[in-house]
């Protein structure tokens, strides 16, 4: 057996950026930008008014209250012909432009108006810029808005778009086919066929990527026949970034994974039985001509699930131009013990973390831990790290792998809400 970091280096060492290409905006979200990003225009582009109320002259309001009369009104889109002089003031909205003359806006909750709208009453003294945004404040041209690396949120691609940008320079999504084998396997509705299981690993595994964002290839099931198995991956590998595969690398005299991957790698490829528990088979390979990677992943579900985590994810951000590998490990305290024997493995339980209202984390583990009960998998929103030895006891504080930080919440599984207590 080898440590599972020694894999993961294995693997993310034959693995790197796809090459960057132009994006449009709105095919952009998750992805990652190439090169730094800088403004050609300010924002905002002219000085506008942060509030409704009036534009008025600093000075006009010493002495407050003090009465102006009101020469016009702006909306924002619209710009006031002439400017505000001595003694004067213009009703003013959000995000119009603040008309010439005029350098400061009292909001409207500090104003009276007469009943013929002709002049207002400023209740407070301004200074100059008091709710006014000047050119610029947000954004000044040459600014770097998008540093190479930045993972483009729903926020970011606004900062774009507000440049006037249509497309932006980043990694592409990696494009991933997914590909069950062996014989047993069964797909669609209706009945069995004897010694037959349904195929539950492709789904899986699809889900999987097309969370992550990445474009998927269904390359459906084959069975235990070598031509075929070459025949459907040189294929994947036409359109594919990479392809991941499940079933058929153990140590049985059907599991030919690990026999294709060998002659199509030009025997480059490496077999390994790591040290972790579920998940020890895996094989990955980088197919020669095409330098496509396949990932051999276990038949159980359990397992072909964590090997995606710990190999496929991390591989695959890569790909995407990700810096932030690997999913967040954190500290929580055991729900109750967690027992386990010395076999020289990582042990990977699935758990279930919540938080509770002091802040705490705490884990248990989700019920059946066999690598064949997907159902604990689902009802799992993360994985408990146990090494090698004897387990920890209740309260105890171990590492967990965050598989869906989305999924946090109390422990009676309602949402973590603040009371007004504590306010």
């Amino acid at each position: 057996m080898i440590p599972l970091d020694e894999a993961q280096e294995f693997v993310l060492g034959h693995c790197k950026p796809l090459p960057p290409r132009a994006l449009p905006l709105d095919a952009a979200l998750g992805c990652v930008v190439s090169t730094d990003v800088t403004a050609t225009e300010p924002v905002p582009s002219f000085a506008n008014s942060s509030m409704d109320g009036y534009a008025v002259r600093a000075h006009d309001t010493l002495g407050a209250p003090v009465r102006l009369q009101v020469v016009g009104s702006v909306m924002a889109g619209h710009v006031l012909e002439g400017q505000v002089g001595p003694g004067q003031a213009v009703r003013i909205m959000t995000g119009a432009p603040v008309p010439a003359g005029a350098d400061a806006v009292c909001m409207v909750e500090q104003t009276e108006v007469d009943s013929d709208g002709g002049h207002v009453t400023i209740l407070q003294h301004l200074q100059p810029g008091d709710f006014v945004r000047p050119p610029g404040r947000d954004v000044a041209v040459g600014a770097v808005v998008a540093p190479a690396g930045t993972v483009l949120s729903p926020a970011y691609l606004g900062v774009l778009a507000g440049q006037g940008m249509a497309e932006v320079l980043a990694h592409p999504r990696p494009r991933v086919g997914v590909l069950s084998t062996g014989d047993e396997l069964y797909s669609g509705p209706g009945p069995l066929p004897p010694g037959t299981i349904r195929d539950a690993n492709r789904a899986t595994l699809l889900g999987l990527a097309r969370r992550e964002g990445w474009d998927c290839v269904d390359l459906g099931i084959v069975g235990d026949q070598e031509s075929a198995l070459v025949e459907v991956i040189m294929r994947g590998a036409e359109t594919c970034d990479a392809i991941l595969t499940s079933g058929g690398v153990s140590v049985g005299d059907l599991d030919l994974v690990k026999v294709v991957l060998e002659r199509l790698s030009s025997g480059t490829m490496r077999w390994m039985q790591v040290a972790i528990r579920p998940a020890k088979p895996f094989a990955f390979g980088i197919l020669a001509g095409s330098g496509t990677p396949v990932f051999g992943l276990p038949g159980n579900p359990v397992s072909a699930m964590v090997s995606f985590e710990l190999f496929v994810r991390p591989a695959l951000r890569t790909f995407g131009g990700h810096r932030a590998l690997h999913r967040p490990v954190v500290r929580a305290r055991a729900a109750h013990g967690l027992p386990r024997q010395s076999d020289g493995k990582l042990h990977l339980l699935r758990g279930h973390v919540t938080v509770d209202r002091q802040g705490a984390w705490w884990v248990s583990t989700t019920d059946g831990q066999e690598s064949h009960q997907l159902r604990s998998m689902a009802e799992a929103n993360a994985l408990i790290l146990l090494p090698d030895g004897t387990g920890a006891p209740a309260d105890a504080l171990v590492d967990v792998l965050l598989l869906d930080a989305d999924n946090l919440g109390s422990p009676g599984g309602g949402p973590l809400m603040v009371s007004s207590e504590s306010t």
